[in-house]
């Protein structure tokens, strides 16, 4: 992980404890992998989607600032995304269902 000190700092500076930043890698590395491979797909969407509005308004708030209104979006976008995957579910090559495949 690049720039640890640096994203700890940022965040602090946010309001957001910098005790967090282990969580935050996690989940993002962590839910990437498990929707990358179709497990737990629909909970993982839901959380990340929220997760993702949440830092959207923690850190892209400050519209005075141009670059964070397009950030703002960015995440928005991603958001919609996820949710877009919580409402659909996997796809036919999943562990979820692979998993939920009666034999």
């Amino acid at each position: 992980i690049s720039g640890y000190a640096g994203t700890q700092q940022y965040m602090e500076a946010m309001g957001v404890p910098g005790f967090l930043l282990p969580l935050t890698i996690l989940l993002e590395f962590g839910g990437g992998l498990a929707i990358l491979l179709g497990f737990l797909t629909r909970t993982t969407a839901l959380f990340t989607a929220g997760f993702t509005l949440l830092t959207a308004l923690i850190f892209h708030s400050n519209f005075a600032e141009g670059v964070n209104s397009l950030m703002f979006m960015k995440n928005l976008t991603i958001a919609g995304g996820f949710l877009l995957l919580a409402l659909t579910g996997p796809g036919a090559f999943s562990l979820d269902r692979l998993l939920n495949k009666k034999w």
